[in-house]
């Protein structure tokens, strides 16, 4: 059944990024969804209207949220699952219907902007209108939009005809605000400790991205060999803190609960203060349940909930967990 879930405001529903099955209607309230333009990757923010729905492309595709949900009052909003909502709107033509002719609009409009910025063909596909988008503005020097439209190819078509490309670019716009381009001669240049090539520190951010496309493939072990050799070519890399937390959640899905265990646990005594400890805690109670410790999974779970503000998924995840072990 769908739950009815109260916000808090200035909390967030969920962040762009985010994976998740759950589809939402507001029931009161205010809740702004924020996103960037394609176009001139400005911030849009597109408020919610009363009995609207929303995260419901990215549920149903299975892909991370394009946007991210603020609460901007205190809201009540219904939460349903996939299989919840496909029931709801396949005993409800109007509301079926209704569906059907908002994501209408929204394709007619995306199509038209993008034939007008480039004047592409009618029968450009949609994976090479995408990444024509990331080039489009790569080549005119809009690295904003670029950027977003390059990592929107990567998470849709990680193995994608345009992968290595794709990724090319990405490491180019963020290694360099410039796109690419090393800062000019007038600048002064700053000193590093550990100069690197930069064909060689491409090679390595390539390590980075190609883990996250093969974790997004489930190819999990392909993704932790990855992020392991990218970390051990890049002890204080831009990406390390992160291409950690993926091994963690890769040896998760694998089962691997030990190995999962005793990586969280390095993570949270190296990095004690980080901003996703409560991640980390939440799949060490998860581990720690897999492995049926359920005191000590308990335990995690009630760390994480008293560490969280109300409204944040990690936090709703931790309380759904301690519920089902009969907690509080």
């Amino acid at each position: 059944m769908p739950q009815v879930v109260k916000y808090k405001a200035k909390s967030i529903i969920y962040f762009e990024g985010d994976s998740s099955d759950k589809i939402y209607i507001l029931q009161s309230g205010k809740v702004s969804l924020i996103s960037i333009d394609i176009e001139n990757g400005q911030e849009i923010r597109e408020m919610v209207k009363t009995g609207e729905f929303f995260g419901v492309k990215s549920s149903l595709g299975r892909y991370p949220r394009e946007e991210t949900a603020d609460v901007l009052t205190d809201s009540v909003v219904m939460v349903f699952t996939v299989p919840e909502f496909e029931n709801l709107i396949y005993t409800n033509p109007r509301i079926n219907m209704q569906m059907l002719k908002v994501f209408s609009n929204q394709l007619r409009r995306l199509h038209k902007k993008v034939r007008s910025l480039m004047s592409i063909d009618e029968q450009t596909d949609a994976e090479t209108g995408l990444f024509n988008i990331g080039e489009y503005y790569y080549k005119n020097q809009k690295y904003k939009p670029a950027l977003y439209a390059f990592r929107r190819y990567l998470t849709y078509y990680p193995a994608g005809s345009y992968q290595g490309q794709a990724t090319e670019y990405l490491i180019k716009i963020e290694k360099y605000p410039q796109g690419g381009a090393p800062a000019s001669s007038a600048q002064k240049p700053q000193p590093v400790k550990k100069p690197a090539a930069p064909a060689e520190e491409s090679r390595d951010s390539k390590l980075y991205y190609d883990g996250l496309s093969f974790f997004s493939q489930e190819k999990y072990e392909d993704a932790i060999n990855n992020f392991r050799q990218y970390i051990s070519n890049n002890p204080d890399g831009e990406f390390m803190v992160r291409a950690v937390n993926e091994i963690g959640k890769s040896l998760f899905i694998l089962k691997k609960y030990d190995d999962c265990i005793k990586h969280f646990t390095g993570m949270i005594q190296k990095f004690p203060k980080h901003p996703d400890l409560p991640e980390f805690l939440l799949y060490l109670g998860l581990s720690c349940n897999a492995k049926n410790d359920k005191q000590k999974a308990a335990g995690f779970y009630k760390k994480v909930i008293t560490m969280c503000e109300d409204g944040s998924e990690i936090k709703r995840k931790a309380k759904n967990a301690l519920k089902a072990l009969g907690g509080n």
